[in-house]
């Protein structure tokens, strides 16, 4: 009795300590659900605005800071000049082929080079002469033997004269000594004539400047045959005068004019050369649709015939509002800007465009220039909608 009386005991401490420690088990469970569920609650409890709490902190201000903020300027008016880009090649503006003007022979020198300046008439090559001035020489003997005869003619005369007072001789004498001086003084004047002629074909051998300027290329060499049949033997700008020949598109050759400054760089190079548009094409090409503007430039060694350059030419200026691209705006209405009335609200103008540069857009009409325009933010706004201004000053 007493052994069963212990393991009951026993078993009744060890049933009291379970009990004990599911107590403890359950009191921590419900904790961490009451814990997680506090948690929740906490989390799900929608945030409020940080524009709500500023307009409670700041009562009266939440329209104010609803407002955006525009960069708006004056822009005026302005003086902008139309700027029309091109290339082209350089060329001589007046070349000159030069060939054999004679009739030809043997090249014996040549006196030039490319890159030499001549004057009108100098000899660029002599041509071997050595049969022509025998000729020329044997033609001025006869023109003196022709010379004498008209003496001896006109001597004979003289004496006839004066023995015809005392009846020696006829008055018919007279006139045949008188027809024999005529003709005598008729064969000097062929002779001399025969002796020029050779002299100027002697003098066309021998290839000659037809103007003054700058020889460009030279296609002969001594001991070379030439004749009237050789072709170009030299090319020779005149006065040393060079040019670019634009292509232009047919829109920009209506707003040039001749006299107008022109800019040309060569390729190659970050030299400027100022010159002028002295000739715009009357012809435009059908199939490129583009014609010719030609730009007169001064000699220089940097401009070589054949090169490529590229040009900006000053088609003339127009005074105009000039604004940023960022200011207009466009839709199925056409271009438009906006601008503030007194009240910092904003408008819709209907604007004109008309070119557009390195300066911005040209406002051809709608604007007057002493107006505030808004230059930035534009497509975010509508008319009506009130806005603080930022204006930034014109340049």
């Amino acid at each position: 009795m007493f052994g069963r009386q212990e393991r009951l005991e026993f078993t009744g401490e060890e049933t009291t300590r379970k009990s004990r420690r599911w107590l403890w088990i359950s009191a921590v469970a419900i904790l961490v659900v009451g814990a997680l569920a506090f948690f929740m609650m906490s989390g799900s409890k929608p945030a409020e605005p940080k524009g709500a709490a500023a307009g409670k902190a700041a009562p009266g201000g939440a329209g104010q800071t609803q407002m955006p903020t525009v960069t708006v300027a004056v822009p005026g008016r302005q003086t902008v000049q139309t700027i029309i880009s091109g290339t082209g090649t350089l060329a001589a503006r007046r070349e000159m082929p030069v060939g054999v003007a004679g009739e030809g022979g043997v090249v014996t020198r040549v006196l030039v080079e490319p890159g030499s300046w001549v004057g009108k008439g100098q000899v660029l090559a002599v041509v071997d002469r050595s049969v022509q001035a025998q000729t020329a020489e044997s033609l001025a003997a006869s023109v003196r033997v022709a010379q004498a005869e008209a003496r001896l003619a006109q001597a004979e005369l003289d004496r006839a004269h004066k023995l015809v007072a005392n009846g020696f001789i006829s008055k018919a004498d007279i006139d045949r000594r008188t027809a024999t001086r005529d003709q005598a003084q008729a064969r000097v004047r062929v002779a001399q004539a025969q002796l020029s002629e050779t002299q100027a074909r002697n003098r066309r051998l021998d290839i000659r400047a037809p103007e003054a300027g700058l020889v460009l290329t030279r296609q002969v060499e001594p001991g070379q045959i030439v004749s009237a049949g050789s072709g170009v033997l030299f090319r020779m700008a005149m006065g040393g005068q060079m040019e670019l020949r634009a292509q232009l598109a047919e829109a920009d050759l209506q707003k040039l004019r001749p006299g107008a400054r022109a800019e040309v760089i060569p390729t190659g190079t970050t030299r400027v050369f100022t010159g002028e548009v002295w000739q715009v094409s009357p012809v435009i090409d059908p199939q490129t649709r583009q014609g010719i503007a030609r730009v007169a430039l001064a000699y220089d060694p940097a401009l070589r015939p054949g090169g490529f350059a590229s040009a900006r030419v000053v088609a003339g200026g127009v005074t105009a509002v000039m604004l940023p691209q960022s200011a207009v705006q466009s839709d199925n209405d056409g271009n438009f800007v906006y601008i503030l009335d007194d009240k910092n609200q904003a408008a819709r103008r209907g604007v004109t465009t008309g070119d557009v540069t390195e300066a911005g857009v040209a406002i051809t009409s709608g604007l007057s220039g002493s107006e505030r325009v808004v230059l930035t933010a534009g497509a975010f706004l509508n008319p009506g909608q009130k806005v603080i201004p930022n204006l930034q000053k014109s340049k």
